[in-house]
């Protein structure tokens, strides 16, 4: 039985992403897509892999620089998530009039991320109508610290622990859940927090 994809895409819809824009650079030209489909691979070394659609014009250039970098997006950039995943003058001519800066491998890192992670392509995969990209970590950032580091497992052991003064622990990020943005609620710390719902007055 083939699996019909409108479907296949509203069940993937169910399970809730960040959201982050994918960027890259050759020579003097910049890229940048809307991309959820990214993920950590290792901790040793430190990998992670970014899924992208044939057709992207990021492709050819990711493959010429061997390098990319991942902007996890805060709630207050919902509308570069849109803006690079239009097929639009503003984002190919003009790379949505994003602010940026660079970090170790040249890339573009855009300014005010939740986090970003800097990263030299390390392998391609084939999957389907995408390329697998996996990249190993060369610099990461959250809020106003980043790390800068070609030695990637001193990177890692020097990174700031969480709820540092500057963190971005407090800067909600943007939520994609059933093809819609989406606000992250408060958070809990055991399930007794969590008010009941009709349906499970219900059946509890």
């Amino acid at each position: 039985m083939a699996i019909e994809k409108d479907f296949f895409r509203q069940v993937m819809g169910r399970f809730a992403t960040g959201v982050t824009v994918v960027t890259t650079k050759h020579e003097e030209t910049l890229a940048g897509l809307t991309v959820n489909a990214f993920c950590s691979v290792s901790l040793n070394p430190p990998l992670i892999l970014v899924c992208i659609d044939l057709n992207s014009q990021a492709i050819p250039l990711i493959r010429a620089s061997q390098s990319f970098a991942v902007n996890m997006l805060t709630a207050e950039q919902e509308y570069l998530s849109r803006c690079f995943s239009t097929h639009s003058e503003e984002r190919f001519d003009r790379f949505c009039h994003a602010s940026y800066h660079t970090a170790v491998t040249g890339v573009p890192i855009l300014d005010g991320s939740l986090a970003f992670i800097d990263a030299r392509m390390t392998a391609e995969y084939p999957g389907g109508d995408h390329a697998i990209f996996v990249g190993q970590v060369v610099a990461m950032g959250m809020g106003e610290h980043a790390i800068f580091a070609e030695e990637t497992d001193k990177a890692i052991s020097t990174l700031p622990p969480a709820g540092m003064n500057g963190s971005s622990d407090d800067i909600p990020p943007l939520v994609y859940y059933k093809a819609q943005y989406r606000h992250l609620g408060r958070a809990y710390h055991h399930p007794s927090e969590i008010e009941p719902t009709e349906h499970a007055e219900k059946h509890g």
